[in-house]
């Protein structure tokens, strides 16, 4: 059936579960604390699951884990077929049920699961709940930027607008596997859209609504929509964003490279701007409430095959050129819905909430998809999370009576940074589930989320995964084993995560390396647009016969994974992948900018920062008012997340007789640790590096 051979012993990696989970073994020594009965102290390495919490957990125990893992892996089609008979299928797939090939050696890359099966992702994620008594059931609770500004939709009030919005894209001929770009803030529009799109099998690129007209353009060029779904303008926090000038910018700058757009459809945000104050484009714009409310609230649903595309995603890449990524719509619906139902202990009464964009992989996933596919209540934010005031997420969670809050690393040190106070002041006695996402979260910064925001009573599952693998692939799951401070703990189900050297032989027992998995799951990605060899090259080429995740990890003896970062040059900034070639292209871009090189930096609140080496056209004098014109031209080109932190400037970079930048120098420089440089005799320049270290403070 498959190329990469399924090996009996993958079980030895999760094993000392077994030991760890009794408080027995070579964990003994440990000192730990039960969910609910005590605070998790700097000195405390577990916090153990109460009975309470596992006796009602959808997983009550390790034994049940590794039963499930066990069979996940030996019998990956018999295990995900009967989770995937819970949903509607017009077809059912055939005898194969996945299919694949990750070793290059042995011809194209290709993963399949479900080939054959008719389905469509929309209806699993409405229709289903509807027919099964749900429809009143509240779909999306919608919270405004402003306190007091809010909505509502149910289930059946979903599907009506979803099936008007579908019913205008077919209208205008929009078609199964064309694409759609939709450039919305966190509205109930957006995620409508979504569903909109995978009603009638066109397939959707959300680009968040925080990147730059030029960033935008790219991914128009690369794609070429038939239509753009936008917003005049939003609100985030104080700050009034343009969006509608962004896109107009976006469109022109595309037509100028041979891609055009017919229509734009735009939501109008009269909080944000009034449509008398928006710029207008006659023949190209037209007003979302002019025009879908006159749209029939039903639509025939598009039957897909489980490999048609779902979605399109674009992420950053090494190259420069954001990668995008294809997720498809059969593997995806039936593993996302499997890792949110397991990770977060979904029940029916739970009240969710994901602070996540639909911008990015998480708000696919675990804002859309996900939730509903469960038939969930998801709470839609549309603010930011201490505007206006430092307290308002804890608000939020009260009013709503949020019980699963999921939100990144980033946010937690910032929350922790403004004070206890601001979260103490609030109940959050519904809070159930605690989760994080986007980076690893560090040790105090865990320590606090789960004492301060949970009470010491919420479990956190920290988890790992990607824009391209489409769901979790390492996560605790609440209430079966005891948790690590920081730690992602283990693999879900059907996932085999293995830890390699740099010659790609796998590491045993404790260890550090690279980050791979061995053997395909339904929800992984299955090409990169338009470009299968950079596919190949970037994620499969590394090391033959797994999927390389570009991070590093560290295995402990209990068999707990840390992940340590990126080994490659993508830098994680608050949730956000920033590729540096980008920002790098960015910054040279500039007139007076001759050279730049950009690495990552530890930062306290966004747990990586970029840190920007440049070098200056001969003659052109270092000042503050270049500094920060060279940020502005990162911020303009990129967007305002991708804003170096540090500009250090460089009479020279540390290069190779080759060329090459040696960035793991300058990794150094960035971080003060001068004593650990390592040697720069291969360096064209060894003085260079003198040079930058007395400009350190510049």
């Amino acid at each position: 059936m498959a190329s990469n051979v399924r090996t009996n012993d993958y079980l030895r990696h999760v094993e000392p579960l077994k030991h760890v989970s009794s408080g027995a073994g070579h964990a003994s020594h440990l000192n730990a604390v039960v969910l609910g009965e005590s605070v998790a102290a700097e000195e405390v390495d577990f916090v153990l699951p109460s009975k309470d919490f596992a006796a009602q957990a959808n997983v009550q125990s390790s034994e049940q884990y590794l039963e499930m893992y066990k069979r996940s892996i030996e019998d990956p089609a018999g295990f995900w077929s009967d989770i995937a008979s819970e949903f509607y299928w017009k077809q059912r797939w055939g005898d194969k049920v996945w299919d694949e090939n990750l070793d290059v050696r042995k011809g194209k890359i290709e993963i399949e699961w479900f080939k054959g099966g008719i389905t469509n992702i929309s209806y699993n994620c409405l229709d289903r709940h509807i027919e099964a008594g749900l429809g009143d059931k509240i779909a999306i609770y919608w919270e405004g930027n402003e306190p007091g500004l809010d909505g509502s939709l149910t289930y059946s009030q979903l599907r009506d607008q979803v099936c008007q919005v579908a019913n205008y894209l077919k209208d205008i001929g929009v078609k199964k596997g064309d694409a759609v770009i939709i450039y919305l803030p966190m509205l109930m529009e957006l995620p409508i859209t979504m569903l909109a799109c995978a009603r009638i099998g066109a397939v959707h690129s959300v680009v968040f609504a925080g990147f730059s007209a030029e960033s935008l353009a790219q991914r128009i060029i690369d794609c070429k929509p038939k239509v753009l779904i936008t917003c005049n303008a939003s609100k985030r926090g104080s700050k009034t964003i343009y969006l509608k000038d962004i896109v107009d910018a976006a469109i022109n700058y595309a037509s100028q490279n041979g891609v055009s757009i017919d229509v734009s459809l735009v939501y109008e945000n009269p909080v944000a701007l009034k449509r008398v104050d928006t710029k207008w484009k006659e023949g190209l714009d037209l007003w979302w409430q002019d025009v879908i409310p006159r749209y029939p609230t039903t639509c025939p649903v598009e039957w897909l095959d489980a490999e048609d595309p779902l979605f399109l995603l674009y992420t950053s890449g090494s190259t420069g050129k954001p990668k995008g990524v294809v997720h498809t719509t059969g593997g995806y619906m039936v593993y996302t819905a499997t890792t949110f139902k397991y990770a977060f202990d979904y029940k029916p009464s739970d009240i969710y909430w994901c602070t996540a964009d639909c911008g990015w992989i998480t708000g696919h996933s675990y804002v859309t998809y996900g939730p509903m596919l469960n038939g969930a209540s998801v709470l839609v934010y549309e603010g930011t999370p201490n505007y206006p005031h430092a307290g308002r997420c804890w608000d939020i969670v009260d009013k709503y009576k949020v019980t699963t809050f999921y939100t990144a690393p980033t946010l937690v040190r910032s929350l922790m940074r403004d004070g206890d106070e601001n979260v103490t002041r609030s109940s959050r006695k519904s809070l159930r589930v605690l989760a994080s996402v986007g980076e690893p979260i560090n040790p105090s910064a865990w320590r606090w989320f789960y004492n301060v925001v949970g009470d010491s009573r919420c479990p956190i599952s920290d988890t790992w995964w990607q824009t391209e693998t489409g769901g979790f692939m390492i996560t605790p799951l609440p209430g079966v084993w005891p948790q690590k401070p920081g730690s992602a703990t283990y693999p879900f189900f059907g996932v085999q995560p293995v830890i390699v050297d740099e010659k790609g032989v796998e590491l045993e027992g404790e260890c550090s390396g690279y980050l791979c998995v061995k053997g395909s799951w339904p929800g992984a990605f299955r090409t990169l647009y338009g470009d299968h060899e950079r596919y190949e090259t970037t994620y499969f080429k590394p090391f033959s016969g797994y999927y390389f995740s570009g991070d590093g990890c560290r295995r402990d003896k209990d068999g707990y994974h840390w992940l340590t970062g990126r080994v490659d040059d993508v830098i994680n900034v608050s949730g956000h992948r920033i590729g540096t070639a980008e920002v790098e292209s960015a910054l040279v871009s500039h007139p007076k900018c001759a050279e730049a090189a950009v690495v990552g930096v530890e930062h306290e609140v966004k747990g990586q920062g970029i840190y920007a080496f440049v070098t200056l056209v001969d003659g052109v004098p270092y000042s503050e008012e270049l500094r920060k014109d060279l940020i502005l031209t990162v911020r303009k080109q990129i967007g305002a997340f991708a804003a170096p932190d540090k500009i250090h400037w460089a009479p020279g970079l540390p290069k190779t007789r080759s060329g090459k930048i040696m960035r793991r120098i300058l990794r150094k420089v960035a971080s003060r640790q001068f004593d650990e440089l390592g040697d720069t005799s291969t360096l064209a320049e060894p003085n260079v590096v003198n040079q930058l270290i007395e400009l350190s403070d510049s």
